[in-house]
């Protein structure tokens, strides 16, 4: 199987080089309005946003912010298909402008936005991102009633472009390929991860200054990883319309699925060309990691006396549901680099030991 992931240096309110409907996902983060770091980014794309913060006028900058973000939903209706999903990870801000501090509820306003687009929302998730402070509150100290909780959770919000689930050919293969595993959806399909947690990414290079290091956390492997698995099959197209250091496209070339990225900081592509590298190990570790804690689930349930009820048609393990009997999980032999980005090749996932089985990965 080959799969392409093409990543353009670009504006992503204006994703020209991808057609209408070309899109089954779309996982993404975008940088988060009346958060300071970003202040700058906005302001380029929109002077107001400048001259709202300067005049203190946080409600004015928080609108503004958004407006520019609303472009990118508008091209992201445009080149999802009907029946496709869009996962957004966001989180609120917290600040003080002119004096004054308030909560800055970016969830809610993107979730308007995109209802608006004629998206339906879908159940969110809650995951838990630990702050560096370890104080738990702001404001003043141990004496109320004047201080504040700390902002420790983000948002993966959950759209569908239309009213109605996509279709598939009866018993596609591409579709049951690409099951989970039973006891990975009760995990993952819950609404509160707290099994995921932030990461910052250690850029070098000479085509990184400091600005761009201060703007590179990241979202960990593990969420964009975990929603493709959840929301496409073996064969869509993941669109990540804020690339930044490619986490999204990594997770997809792990995961056997096309990607698209796009990013404004060239620099950013010449990082991920480092972090490619990654893909045949970190895949083949994912993979394993995945099939060993199915049986061990598996032993667990059988010494608890229950016996599961299938056997898996391509690893050795039973399985609970019929459904997961076809699961076929996918690891990166080959990465080629290509004009607009990489080529890759995957095989079925082996299982014959090597110096990869030893690796560990939280997945």
């Amino acid at each position: 199987m080959e799969t392409t992931h093409r990543a353009f240096v670009g504006d992503a309110r204006e994703l020209s080089a991808i057609a209408d409907e070309a899109v089954e996902l779309v996982v993404t983060s975008p940088p988060y309005p009346m958060i300071e770091m970003w202040d700058d980014l906005f302001a380029e794309l929109d002077p107001a946003v400048g001259k709202a913060l300067d005049a203190g006028d946080g409600a004015a900058a928080f609108a503004a912010m958004h407006d520019q973000l609303d472009r990118v939903w508008d091209e992201l209706a445009r080149v999802l298909v009907d029946g496709g999903i869009a996962c957004v990870n966001v989180g609120d801000a917290t600040r003080s402008v002119d004096g004054s501090f308030r909560v800055y509820p970016n969830h809610a306003r993107i979730l308007r936005a995109f209802e608006s687009r004629e998206f339906d929302p879908l159940p969110d998730v809650l995951w838990r991102k630990p702050a560096n402070s370890a104080a738990k509150f702001m404001g003043s100290g141990m004496i109320p009633p004047n201080a504040y909780v700390t902002l420790e959770h983000e948002y993966v919000l959950v759209f569908r472009k239309g009213s109605e689930s996509r279709s598939f050919e009866p018993r596609a293969d591409r579709r049951y390929e690409a099951a989970y595993f039973w006891e990975e959806r009760n995990r993952w399909f819950s609404d509160v991860w707290t099994d995921v947690r932030g990461e910052l990414q250690a850029l070098d290079g000479d085509a990184v200054d400091d600005d761009l290091r201060d703007r590179s956390a990241a979202f960990p492997l593990e969420l964009p990883y975990r929603l493709i698995c959840m929301y496409s099959a073996y064969g869509d197209t993941v669109l990540d319309p804020f690339w930044g250091t490619g986490t999204t496209s990594l997770a997809a070339m792990c995961a056997g699925r096309h990607s698209i990225g796009y990013e404004l900081e060239p620099a950013f592509r010449e990082v991920f060309d480092d972090r490619v590298n990654e893909a045949p190990a970190l895949s083949r570790s994912i993979g394993r990691t995945r099939l060993e804690r199915h049986r061990e689930f598996v032993d667990r349930r059988r010494a608890d006396g229950t016996k599961p009820g299938y056997e898996a048609e391509h690893y050795d393990t039973a399985v609970v549901t019929k459904m997961e009997r076809g699961i076929r999980l996918r690891e990166v032999t080959g990465v080629d680099r290509t004009d607009e980005g990489y080529r890759v090749e995957h095989a079925p996932l082996s299982t014959a030991p090597d110096a990869a089985a030893s690796e560990s990965a939280d997945h």
